[in-house]
């Protein structure tokens, strides 16, 4: 269904355990699609080890950060890793780098990162959320009026909020599904919902972010006209 599409991002945990092997099998599998590709790295990534794969997503101060330009603007894809820890970081060479970015161009821009950069309100994952995200706010909003939408992963929950006025949505993951449990506060969450990808359509002036359940094994009806006039109660029984 979506062949036509100009750009597909994947917002990390490209490894469960950081292994090549893994970014082997995975640049093998992009090269094979029809559309261009970008990926971030998350906690479950190794930074060093997906370089050596993906040597060009790499900067000159060798973080896996970079920009492309797309019909829909300019696309920053962030590098929140860290190593030995599943909270996100973002360290004082990276949020100069992101500075400068966001100054250094008229936009509009889309942003593509792992870790939260708002608090889900939930324990355990704000412990591993963006930890120095109200750093990571101040220079959102310092250019709030270029960025258009970020993106992010790592909460495998489909949320939706606002990053110093920036629209912001995440997706439940594509390999599990976690559930909000505002009780728990110890222990991350999972469930048998549905995986899911999204499709984010970029106008001129909005965006459009659809979760697609590709997990979900049950039935699918096609039915419903949009004509106000095709309705009725006999053929609209429910």
């Amino acid at each position: 269904d979506h062949s036509d599409a100009e750009l597909l991002v994947i917002t990390g945990d490209l490894s469960d355990w950081g292994d090549r092997d893994d970014y082997v099998r995975l640049k093998s599998r992009l090269a094979a699609l029809p559309m261009p590709t970008r990926v971030c790295i998350g906690n479950h990534d190794d930074r060093a080890t997906f370089l050596d794969v993906f040597p060009e997503c790499t900067d000159d101060a060798g973080f896996a950060q970079g920009t492309l330009d797309t019909s829909m603007g300019r696309c920053l894809f962030l590098d929140t890793w860290e190593p030995q820890t599943h909270a996100g970081h973002y360290c004082a060479a990276r949020k100069t780098w992101l500075d400068r970015q966001l100054a250094g161009h008229d936009g509009p821009f889309l942003i593509f990162m792992h870790h939260n950069p708002i608090p889900t309100h939930l324990g355990p994952m704000d412990q591993i959320r963006l930890l120095d995200d109200q750093a990571f706010r101040g220079i959102i909003a310092r250019h709030a009026g270029k960025v258009r939408h970020i993106f992010f992963g790592h909460c495998h929950l489909p949320l939706a909020g606002s990053t110093a006025g920036v629209p912001t949505t995440s997706l439940r993951g594509t390999n599990h599904a976690a559930i909000a449990v505002f009780s728990e506060t110890s222990l991350l969450s999972r469930s048998n919902l549905p995986e899911s990808y999204g499709v984010a359509f970029v106008g001129s002036d909005y965006v459009t972010v659809h979760m697609v359940e590709f997990g979900y094994d049950g039935p699918i009806e096609i039915e419903g006209s949009p004509d106000y006039t095709a309705w009725n109660r006999e053929t609209m029984a429910r």
